[in-house]
């Protein structure tokens, strides 16, 4: 009888394993739906007329009329506030305390040697669990290099040192992996050493909050400095005085946060945040709306009772007459028709592209996507990357869905800030239902 049973669980075993002969891929697999990122909104894949709907006003011809397609996104509903980018802040500033724990005061508790399975973790990961004591007398002694020296302290306030704030990320360069120069002799991508694909960067992450001063001249823009990251009024204000490397680096750091959760809860891990390409950006703007000059749709500004539709530098100066004054709160006026706030004005926002007047000739139709990683020493025509959607201090030719210009990469300004996308896995939702 035994034996039969032996006989039997061999067929059952190489019947599984086999598939009978047919070709019916790898069975078990669980069915996965992507869930919604919390704070973000769908955007459909779509074909539209990317570039200018009405006739181009200072004729900078920067652009002109492509049909382009995009694929199904994520991307925030509101511009990244204060609040959201002081997480980020507060992960960097509370590692570096962890760290500096685990080597002055008790290895074991502030970090991780070991994963689940015993085997040995280098270099050691931190133990996020281990609450910090910032106030015990001990602690307080050993964490006191996170702070200013007595000498540049203010009144003698006790306050982190934002120069201590760096953020050591890493990223794989796939673009240079994908040339063909780049690979060995055997021709082959998976024959290539990938280290030398693993970039590895360190970036410090507080914002500039002097650029409340530095952006204008002969105006009092003090308080703005000395208040708006930090305070809580300002909580629900879009971040600004952010560059593009360290918003590059913000999506970066949120996509870990993110995975690192997915892997903890043994699910399936999702596209990458990252700052939206200029095709995405204006498809998402538009809201489904072709040909129109503005989020809302039609060439006006104010809607049919006289009211400003965004936040902007309306008639002469007359910054007040919109409802704002600098910035407003993230989801301050109506949203489009695809529910997005503040498409148009408040803060222009990064995009993930390099600049260049001719992009569009050159660019492809598919996902729109013209980069160029600009290094330190490159020359400043080189660091260009596009903003779009204008600011609480433009005008309206720039809240236009159409209009690009350009900062360069390495400097912060009180009028930009961003919003991060994500690629959709999939075709459509609708392949799900």
């Amino acid at each position: 009888m035994k034996r039969i049973i032996f006989v039997l669980s061999i067929a059952v075993l190489y019947s599984c394993s086999k598939g009978n002969g047919e070709l019916i891929g790898v069975q078990g697999r669980e069915e996965w739906y992507q869930p919604d990122p919390y704070g973000m909104l769908f955007i459909p894949m779509g074909s539209y007329n990317m570039g200018p709907s009405d006739q181009d006003v200072p004729y900078a011809m920067t652009a002109q009329s492509k049909t382009v397609s995009v694929q199904a996104f994520y991307i925030d509903q509101t511009e990244i506030s204060n609040n959201e980018y002081r997480q980020f802040v507060y992960w960097v500033r509370d590692s570096l305390a962890r760290r500096i724990m685990a080597e002055e005061i008790d290895e074991e508790l502030y970090s991780i040697s070991e994963n689940e399975y015993g085997e040995e973790v280098d270099p050691p990961m931190l133990n996020w669990y281990a609450k910090l004591k910032w106030n015990e007398p001990e602690h307080r002694e050993v964490l006191e290099p996170l702070f200013y020296i007595p000498s540049e302290r203010f009144y003698g306030r006790r306050e982190i040192d934002a120069r201590k704030l760096m953020y050591d990320y890493y990223w794989i360069d796939i673009k240079r992996a994908a040339l063909r120069e780049s690979r060995d002799a055997t021709d082959h991508p998976f024959s290539m050493d990938r280290s030398k694909f693993i970039m590895q960067e360190k970036i410090n992450v507080y914002p500039d909050t002097l650029a409340w001063v530095h952006d204008f001249t002969y105006s009092f823009n003090e308080p703005m400095t000395e208040n708006y990251f930090w305070h809580p009024a300002y909580d629900d204000y879009p971040v600004v005085g952010v560059s593009w490397k360290q918003a590059t680096a913000f999506c970066i750091w949120r996509t870990q946060l993110l995975d690192g959760f997915l892997l903890e809860n043994g699910s399936e891990l999702v596209n990458d945040f990252r700052l939206p390409t200029e095709s995405e950006w204006e498809w998402a703007a538009r809201g489904g709306l072709d040909l129109s000059p503005y989020p809302w749709g039609g060439p006006y500004i104010r809607n049919t009772r006289g009211c400003f539709l965004g936040n902007f530098k309306p008639m002469r100066g007359n910054y007040i007459d919109d409802g704002g004054f600098h910035t407003v709160k993230i989801n301050s006026y109506n949203p489009n028709d695809f529910g997005l706030y503040c498409m148009a004005g408040n803060v222009a926002e990064w995009t993930s592209n390099a600049f260049d007047e001719s992009a569009y000739n050159f660019a492809h139709d598919l996902n729109q996507d013209y980069t160029y990683d600009a290094k330190e020493n490159d020359p400043p025509v080189l660091k260009r990357k596009v903003i779009r959607g204008g600011s609480w201090k433009d005008v309206g030719y720039y809240l236009q869905t159409s209009t690009r210009t350009y900062e360069y990469q390495d400097t912060a300004k009180s009028y930009i800030g961003f919003r991060c996308v994500m690629t959709y896995l999939g075709r459509a939702k609708d392949d799900n239902i």
